[in-house]
């Protein structure tokens, strides 16, 4: 039973909306057939979307109807009857012969090749009317099955159609908010919903109907090095590497790590700065600026010290990039007691959770160039809202980072309440961690 749920303007988030209009303006789609893939409701919400990020003049609205001629039938001279039945013989003769060529042509293939001609196959021929004026019991006769057996076949070949477009639809109301978010956390979201209605879709078949409906995330990678570790400044050990001083958080607000990102415009570069808790993989602090000076850099710590509120000890790890190794930051540390940790040299699988969540900002949530700074950090802003809230992540037990962030403070305040531990993942640095 289809269930259809209503959106409105903000269910899309910017991203999603410039990435369409990109689409429709350099060809790859039409107004209608982008509204039909990605499940747009309305019928002028694409239009107004197009008006006002559009770089082209969509003022006299858009069109996606095909023009279509059709060709102009010639006239023929009868045949008399004698010429009628040579044809007939004729035709009669090559039909006879390509039958017996493909029959020889499919007994080859089943002996030397061991291929089956399978009853898809069968199936396709006659609903697609390739052979006309042959009935399905005929046709079922030479093929060797029953009409039952023809007609069950299809109505589970329906039933198979129904379950893919139903799961299609669910995964097009989660890409609105999530461009390119993965079939295995798709399948963990959409799961309750497909069991609800009877349809018990795998992992492996979700693959296989995104696939065919071309809604697999292509994977992307780049390299970009936006870290300075030629500097006088002081470098910092790290405490997350395996040894006697190793640091292992037993919650949230303990561990942080950050990183620095390059962010593409329609102009210069900006680039983005995260403060990301090791536990929970929540972003708890980030900052778009233009450039790299280490005031702007040090707007993600100051706002995740915002909501801080503890005084329990904090690491924050990052690399050894200039900025972080500032008299500038490392006062801010002084001033609200955090330890500094850094990474040996510049080994990005030393802070492979602050590199895994820079990619995952930019690979399955910025599909469009942001116009300015401003429309990157409203871009940003709203990015992080989705990471923390809605994501499922494979390493949290395909939990939320605020839900799991949450749920550690919460055992935090019940100390009589013994944890549940469960083991999430091995980060880069070859330590296992450990969440409630």
């Amino acid at each position: 039973m289809k269930s259809r749920v209503r959106r409105s303007q903000r269910d899309y988030s910017l991203a999603f909306k410039l990435s369409v209009v990109d689409q429709i303006e350099r060809g790859e789609v039409t107004y209608k057939k982008a509204q039909e893939r990605y499940g747009i409701q309305g019928r002028s919400t694409v239009l107004t979307w197009l008006r006002r990020h559009g770089l082209q003049d969509w003022s006299g609205g858009a069109s996606s109807a095909p023009m279509s001629t059709a060709p102009k039938s010639g006239s023929a001279k009868p045949l008399t009857p004698e010429q009628q039945i040579k044809v007939l013989q004729t035709q009669l003769r090559e039909a006879n012969e390509k039958a017996r060529l493909f029959e020889a042509i499919v007994d080859v293939l089943k002996e030397d090749y061991g291929v089956r001609i399978g009853k898809k196959a069968f199936r396709q021929v006659l609903t697609q009317g390739r052979l006309k004026g042959v009935s399905v019991s005929r046709a079922c006769r030479h093929f060797g099955i029953s009409r039952q057996a023809y007609y069950q076949a299809g109505h589970r070949q329906q039933r198979h159609l129904e379950d893919n477009a139903q799961a299609v639809a669910l995964v097009g109301g989660y890409r609105t908010r999530q461009p390119r978010i993965g079939t295995r956390k798709l399948h963990h979201l959409i799961g309750p919903e497909l069991r609800a209605s009877g349809n018990a879709m795998g992992r492996d078949r979700l693959f296989g109907v995104l696939l065919d409906a071309r809604l697999l995330v292509p994977v992307r990678r780049a390299y970009h090095k936006t870290t300075d570790s030629h500097h006088r400044f002081r470098r910092h050990p790290n405490l997350l590497k395996a040894g006697e001083t190793r640091v292992v958080p037993t919650g949230s607000k303990q561990v942080w790590v950050a990183d620095i990102t390059y962010l593409p415009t329609e102009g210069k570069f900006v680039y983005l700065s995260l403060i990301t808790d090791i536990w929970s993989r929540k972003i708890v602090g980030w900052s778009v600026h233009d450039t790299l000076q280490t005031e702007q850099v040090a707007q993600a710590l100051q706002m995740a010290l915002k909501g801080r509120k503890t005084r329990q000890g904090l690491v924050h790890h990052s690399d050894r990039g200039i900025h972080y190794c500032s008299d500038y930051y490392q006062q801010i540390h002084a001033k609200h007691g955090v330890t500094c940790s850094m990474t040996d040299g510049y080994d990005c699988y030393q802070n492979a959770l602050a590199e895994r969540v820079n990619g995952i900002l930019k690979a399955e949530f910025l599909l469009h160039r942001p116009r300015d700074l401003a429309q990157a950090r409203q871009m940003v802003a709203e990015l992080v809202a989705i990471y923390n809230a809605e994501r499922p992540h494979l390493s949290l037990k395909m939990q939320t980072p605020d839900a799991v962030h949450r749920a550690s403070l919460a055992a935090r305040r019940r100390p009589d309440r013994p944890p549940q531990v469960s083991t999430y993942g091995r980060t880069g640095h070859g330590v296992w961690w450990a969440a409630t």
